[in-house]
């Protein structure tokens, strides 16, 4: 038994770091001389996927370990489980969505890139996740057992979350990876500008995304495996969207959504919304009028 909880902490601190501590979270300036992906990523992903292989077997033992009456009846694990997973959904869209346009009100542009990142990392993952959900169709915990009574962790079926919805989505876990893909982000974000946060910053975020994950199961929604895919795509998704948009300056999708601004409308009344893209920018004022 011990050997077991041994086995799956490895797993899960493997999830947690994503790759070694430096390069999750060590987000330099020289980024934008390394391509997006490169054959670290490649192994990484290997040993993801391995790692999740490896979970399987533990899937059912803390399935029916977490589901354990002494823990269910446990207000402080229930209220925390409760916390954490509204951290992750919505929180996750609400924080970032509320750093984004706290930065463009208060021309903070290091903030707004940081609610902007975290959120497009935050959807890509998710967009990647059900996806896969839809395709693995695996049965959520509470929804399927074996004749003994025992849950069964080996519902699969192919195409069936998309035919069958929500009960049927449990492979990988959505909050986990919106959970991992909000911490890889900040974690890249704050780490370029300020180098001596990810001891803080970055085992904060990825602690907190690990216990997301814990509630998941212990609110019996989802399997172990589960949570250490929906953590390794989460991760990726984050690194991959913060590199991306820091070797690519000037993008397309950063022009429009970093260049949009919020101010006083010129007439005096009310509110514009104005974008500055080269070659040119636009307003768009609530009286619903139209500048170029």
């Amino acid at each position: 038994m011990r050997t077991r909880h041994l086995a799956v902490a490895a797993l899960l601190g493997t999830t947690l770091v994503g790759t070694p501590l430096r390069d999750v979270t060590a987000q330099t300036d020289t980024i934008s001389h390394r391509p997006l992906f490169t054959y670290r990523d490649a192994i990484l992903a290997g040993a993801f996927v391995v790692g999740t292989v490896a979970a399987f077997p533990f899937d059912k033992h803390y399935a029916i370990q977490l589901q354990d009456t002494s823990r269910q009846d446990n207000r402080f694990y229930n209220d925390a489980a409760n916390t954490v997973r509204t951290i992750a959904e919505p929180g996750a869209w609400i924080i970032g969505g509320s750093m984004y346009a706290v930065g463009r009100l208060a021309h903070v542009p290091r903030l707004a890139d940081l609610g902007w990142h975290g959120t497009e990392a935050v959807l890509v993952g998710g967009i990647l996740g059900g996806a896969i959900k839809g395709v693995a169709g695996r049965s959520r915990p509470y929804l399927t057992v074996k004749p003994d009574g025992t849950p069964n962790p080996r519902d699969f079926q192919f195409f069936r979350g998309f035919k069958k919805g929500n009960a049927y989505e449990s492979f990988p876990s959505g909050h986990a990876i919106a959970a991992f893909a909000a911490a890889s982000a900040v974690s890249n974000e704050t780490s370029r500008w300020w180098p001596q946060s990810r001891w803080i910053i970055g085992p904060a975020m990825y602690g907190g995304a690990t216990l997301v994950g814990l509630s998941r199961m212990y609110n019996n929604k989802h399997w172990a495996s589960d949570v250490l895919l929906g953590a390794a795509i989460g991760t990726f998704a984050g690194n991959k969207v913060v590199r991306y948009h820091h070797s690519h300056k000037g993008n397309r999708l950063d022009r429009w959504i970093l260049g949009a601004n919020l101010s006083p409308a010129p007439n005096g009344h009310g509110w514009a919304l104005s974008w500055s893209v080269e070659p040119g920018s636009w307003t768009l004022r609530t009286d619903g009028a139209q500048e170029r």
